[in-house]
């Protein structure tokens, strides 16, 4: 069951054996997220695209890290981000994260998701890091309404949020201590879709999800 997503911030010249586990875990593996350089960066990172490939071959969607700045962000810039990550990592998808909830910006974020439909984007990624306004659920594939440390998510009420069908829910939790079934916890709260990382800090994501953490090289101090 491909239920867990990747967001993994990390090169993969400097942590080869994380990857190496990432890409080891795909038959359980619904996206990794891919972001060279907050986004796609300035120029083609070789280390990237062939990690991206990889991933790829190994049936897994490679999604184009895209931040959006809760609608601050130029709209020539998003755009901008999805076609580099588009041309240079061959990514089947994008994850806009900091997506705001308010139904003020839907319009703006309608306009974006019609955008990355047009340049190829098959699965579409809204990490609005808590539940949006209904208007926003039919725009995205992946819609992430929770994303926060283990303490606050283990104090969430045990009970789905209301969601249209057809639209996958993920949450994104760090700071889990291992032996949390926080892939039970999502289920109760009605999350198809998950990943609990044991990070905590500015850099959380420089951590492998629970059960691919790997000894042979280490994340970057942050």
């Amino acid at each position: 069951m491909r239920n867990l997503l990747i967001p993994f911030y990390e090169h993969p010249a400097a942590r080869p054996a994380a990857w190496a586990a990432v890409l080891a875990a795909a038959p359980r593996v619904y996206g990794v997220v891919l972001n060279p350089a907050s986004g796609p960066g300035d120029r083609p990172d070789p280390a990237f695209a062939e990690a991206a490939a990889r991933l790829r071959t190994a049936g897994v969607t490679v999604l184009g890290y895209v931040d959006t700045g809760y609608a601050r962000r130029p709209y020539a810039d998003v755009v901008s981000d999805l076609t580099r990550h588009r041309a240079w990592y061959g990514t089947q998808g994008a994850f806009l994260d900091q997506v705001s909830t308010g139904i003020a910006e839907f319009g703006h974020y309608k306009r974006l998701a019609a955008v990355a439909r047009l340049l190829g984007c098959g699965t579409l990624a809204l990490n609005h890091g808590t539940s949006p306004h209904p208007a926003y659920a039919p725009l995205a594939d992946l819609s992430v309404t929770f994303e926060g440390p283990w303490s606050a998510y283990r104090r969430t009420p045990a009970r789905p949020h209301p969601h249209p069908p057809g639209v996958r829910q993920c949450h994104l939790v760090y700071g889990a201590p291992a032996g949390a079934d926080v892939a039970a916890a999502a289920r109760e709260r009605g999350a198809a879709v998950h990943c609990a990382v044991p990070g905590t800090g500015a850099h959380p994501w420089g951590t492998l999800p629970h059960g691919l953490d790997t000894t042979a090289d280490r994340p970057r101090p942050g």
